[in-house]
């Protein structure tokens, strides 16, 4: 893969809202980055014993005003367990053939029913009856109960499968609603980092918080932004 540096230092006026720089970066990397799937992140929650656990995820849209991000799962999941009794997150995006990450902290609130139902009614349908039949998180006695599983879901909600729970019995695609307990989160954004990796491990990193996080940090509308020296200057080995 060829690695495209787009530049190696933040602009010096830094943006007042740092979600629209995330959002054009995401673009970027859909452009640039070579990655099957440019818009993975890794989510961070926290569960039972203030225990932390992380997993990817793809975040579907960056929606920089107000200022959240999206992503969609099973709201049964361990992460959507966990974001019953801790909304707090956090997430990181990195794409390093073009130097760059963006983390970001923040509250996860589900996304409103109807923009669930739109955003589901555009997935292929194999993974609408997935959403049906897997429990995820949950253990399985093994694959082929699983697949038993799916089977049998997709029998409950009318759907004649083939050999194989990927093909059809006929040619014309079902119509599967969305499950109650499948749909979105809104990542509502408390803090964001920009990093953009320089030469000499001399990285650029800015910071934006609600309030001040140094001495010589920029108030904008009402969020405060300060840079930050990268974790070292030290060349790799």
């Amino acid at each position: 893969m060829t690695d495209v540096r787009l530049s190696d230092r933040l602009p010096d006026d830094l943006p007042t809202n740092p979600m629209h720089r995330a959002h054009d970066w995401m673009n970027d990397a859909a452009d640039l980055a070579g990655m099957r799937n440019p818009n993975s992140m890794t989510l961070t929650t926290v569960g039972a014993g203030a225990r932390p656990s992380a997993r990817i995820v793809l975040c579907k849209s960056i929606v920089a005003d107000p200022g959240y991000l999206v992503f969609f799962t099973n709201y049964a999941s361990r992460k959507g367990e966990e974001l019953k009794t801790n909304s707090a997150v956090a997430a990181v995006f990195h794409w390093d053939s073009i130097g760059r990450q963006i983390r970001i902290e923040g509250t996860a609130v589900k996304s409103p029913a109807a923009d669930s139902d739109a955003y589901f009614s555009t997935r292929p349908w194999g993974s609408q009856l997935g959403a049906w039949g897997s429990d995820q998180s949950r253990e399985i006695a093994s694959r082929e109960a699983l697949v038993a599983q799916v089977r049998e879901r997709a029998r409950t909600l009318g759907i004649q499968l083939g050999h194989d729970t990927q093909t059809l019995k006929n040619d014309t695609p079902p119509v599967i609603e969305r499950p109650p307990h499948w749909g979105g989160y809104r990542i509502w954004a408390t803090a964001i980092e920009l990093w953009v990796e320089g030469a000499d491990r001399i990285h650029d990193r800015a910071r934006w918080t609600p309030a001040a996080v140094a001495a010589r940090c920029t108030h904008v509308r009402g969020r405060a932004v300060a840079r930050h020296a990268p974790a070292t200057l030290t060349r790799a080995p």
